[in-house]
């Protein structure tokens, strides 16, 4: 049984429900992926409308299961290797030999909205790429990767990838230098070796909550998360971001996203390619 048709109110008041638990801000017009990501759960839960299913979402505690589900299946989790290739470059050939410069022994990047973990691993591997051609730069490099979804991270802290998600960005040199094969599994899936997986630590977190617990970083990658936001939840972002940045460090935002309007506590640089933003 597929989801009924969506009438305007409720496509509405669900837009509001999404925009207050997770800041994710819907298009006016986006009903049919409502229908096409929501139709199985509503479904299962014996509910017969987006109207039954946003009722019961209210009545349900912050962290219910439904909850999840229904932030899970609207969340886009579409995530790559190395993804636009450019901010690893950048992180490798200007923030890290930057850093080094100032004697700074301790390296802190957050990767947010970090998904099934394809982001924070990238970085991880630049960061040992980096210490293979400088060895002792640096005596502790730790990486944050955050989420919404605890499935997610749930996946993203086994390293587990198949072949058909590995084929999306990762070079096949690294792929040998970084993961190895599982061989007790019926499908052929790789996982990332331990000593890139120990350095990056997973925490739940929504963007629209405190970074208290999170500390202060030298770089924040951000990428393709900002589009989904609110004008006001953008700027309330950007500021607490800011704020969790050491001076004059680092905001990587996707290839097409800019903070100019939203932000004044940032320098743009150009990289040719793309673009990296430093706190003033």
């Amino acid at each position: 049984m597929s989801l009924a048709r969506i009438k305007h109110d409720e496509y509405e008041d669900f837009r509001r429900y999404l925009e207050e638990v997770c800041g994710i801000l819907l298009g006016e017009n986006k009903h049919y992926l409502v229908q096409s990501r929501l139709s199985r759960l509503v479904s299962a839960s014996g509910m017969a409308s987006l109207g039954d299913l946003v009722t019961r979402l209210r009545r349900e505690a912050a962290g219910s299961a439904l909850r999840e589900q229904v932030i899970e299946a609207m969340t886009t989790n579409e995530t790559f290797w190395f993804r636009d290739n450019y901010p690893f470059s950048v992180l490798t050939q200007q923030v890290l030999p930057e850093l080094q410069q100032r004697k700074q022994r301790n390296v802190a990047i957050w990767s947010a909205a970090c998904s099934t973990g394809q982001e924070p691993y990238s970085i991880s591997i630049t960061l040992q790429e980096f210490l293979s051609r400088a060895p002792g730069a640096f005596s502790d490099m730790r990486i944050t990767a955050t989420d919404i979804s605890p499935s997610v991270l749930a996946e993203a802290k086994q390293g587990y990838y198949d072949a058909m998600a590995l084929a999306r960005g990762l070079p096949a040199d690294i792929k040998q230098r970084y993961f190895k094969r599982d061989t007790g599994h019926w499908e052929e899936r790789w996982q990332v070796r331990e000593d890139v997986r120990n350095r990056v630590r997973f925490l739940q977190n929504n963007l629209l909550a405190s970074y208290a617990v999170l500390g202060r970083f030298d770089v924040i990658f951000c990428r393709n998360v900002l589009i989904y936001f609110s004008t006001e939840s953008k700027v309330d972002i950007l500021k607490r971001m800011a704020a969790c940045l050491n001076p004059g460090g680092y905001l990587f935002l996707g290839a097409s996203e800019a903070i100019s309007q939203y932000s004044d506590d940032f320098h743009m640089l150009r990289c040719k390619p793309g673009v990296v933003y430093q706190k003033k």
